[in-house]
């Protein structure tokens, strides 16, 4: 009898918590969930181990999906359903120990390239709290490439989307979720969940959503902990398009690749050489202005090694212009709206 592995999910309160997730099986994943405008090929199916015999494609899309010898999926642009922005499709794969089969989301690449990542959302301006979704809701509607939220995880691990290890005086790593999501931020909104929060951008389609996973005030084993539930809640969302990673951690950081090998990873601390990133195969390095003016050298190497570079918390106009002449991939701001009138 062949063995199917897939995965399920149980939402609790407001989140979503894994069942018996076991990260040493073999996990299917794609290396892109993004349609090009102009380019039939999204990405390939692969397997974090083990070996693939035969990949099927199926669910309600399966007709605009054509999976090749190389294990490509490509799409038949003609057969999508008009007006659509996003597509379910079922990919089963054959191995030698059995069979695996996932839903993923293929989005249509509609995102925006303007550098402007929004730090905790468009919240100075706006009258939002920082970290809720009518900052994310901002963000997007100011038209921003991506917009940065930082994550903790309650006692009893449910992912929260805050910037500081506390909420109004309570440690939430040590505050069941109950108890924290009673909590209102200072705009009326309840203290949302990862979970929230990325339903809430997944609505659209222009702005990515860059999440920050924080230390633990735990320790490390709890800092992993957090890493594999987030990976997890953003694969059972089926979020991998909209999702980025960033983390002052490092072993954070290159948990999320072991976990995800597709996900786009940058780290944050600014004591590690694009030489050193390069080789652990990050995505790109993510770095306060000081020290890259410091390491004004880093810029140009990070590009020969094909790094991207976010540089933060950028608010100075004439830093933002310093960075923008350095031609850095993203940055980083409390003040997205002039940013956007800079690079517009």
């Amino acid at each position: 009898m062949k063995k199917i592995i897939e995965f399920s999910f149980l939402l609790i309160f407001a989140g979503t918590h894994c069942l018996g997730q076991n990260y040493d099986q073999p996990m299917m994943y794609l290396t892109n969930y993004t349609i090009a405008k102009g380019n039939n090929s999204i990405g390939y199916v692969k397997l974090t181990a083990g070996e693939i015999e035969s990949i099927t494609v199926g669910g309600e899309h399966e007709a605009a999906f054509k999976i090749h010898k190389d294990h490509l999926l490509s799409v038949r642009p003609e057969k999508l359903k008009p007006g659509a922005a996003s597509f379910d499709v079922i990919i089963s794969v054959k191995t030698p120990s059995g069979e695996l089969t996932n839903k993923f989301r293929i989005v249509k690449d509609e995102f925006i390239r303007n550098k402007v990542i929004a730090h905790r959302g468009a919240w100075k301006n706006t009258g939002a709290s920082e970290n809720s979704i009518a900052a994310l809701n901002h963000a997007v509607s100011l038209g921003c490439e991506g917009s940065e939220f930082d994550v903790h995880m309650s006692a009893d691990s449910l992912p929260i989307v805050n910037h500081d290890p506390t909420i109004q005086g309570v440690s939430i790593a040590k505050t069941n979720s109950r108890e924290l999501l009673s909590r209102k931020l200072a705009n009326g909104e309840t203290l949302p969940t990862v979970e929230i929060y990325l339903a809430a951008g997944m609505k659209q389609n222009k702005t990515k959503l860059i999440l920050e996973i924080k230390p633990s005030e735990l320790g490390k084993e709890s800092s992993i902990a957090l890493t594999r539930k987030v990976v997890t809640l953003v694969e059972g969302l089926r979020a991998q398009a909209w999702v980025d990673y960033i983390s002052f951690d490092y072993d954070v950081c290159k948990e999320v690749m072991k976990l995800a090998p597709y996900a786009k990873v940058a780290y944050l601390k600014g004591d590690k050489t694009p030489a050193e990133l390069a080789a652990d195969n990050f995505f790109g390095l993510d770095y306060n202005y000081n020290v890259l003016q410091k390491n004004a050298d880093w810029i140009k190497d990070a590009k020969s090694k094909k790094l991207t570079i976010n540089v933060w918390t950028v608010n100075d106009k004439y830093l933002m212009e310093e960075f923008l002449k350095s031609n850095v991939d993203f940055i980083t701001t409390n003040e997205p709206e002039l940013l956007l009138s800079m690079v517009k």
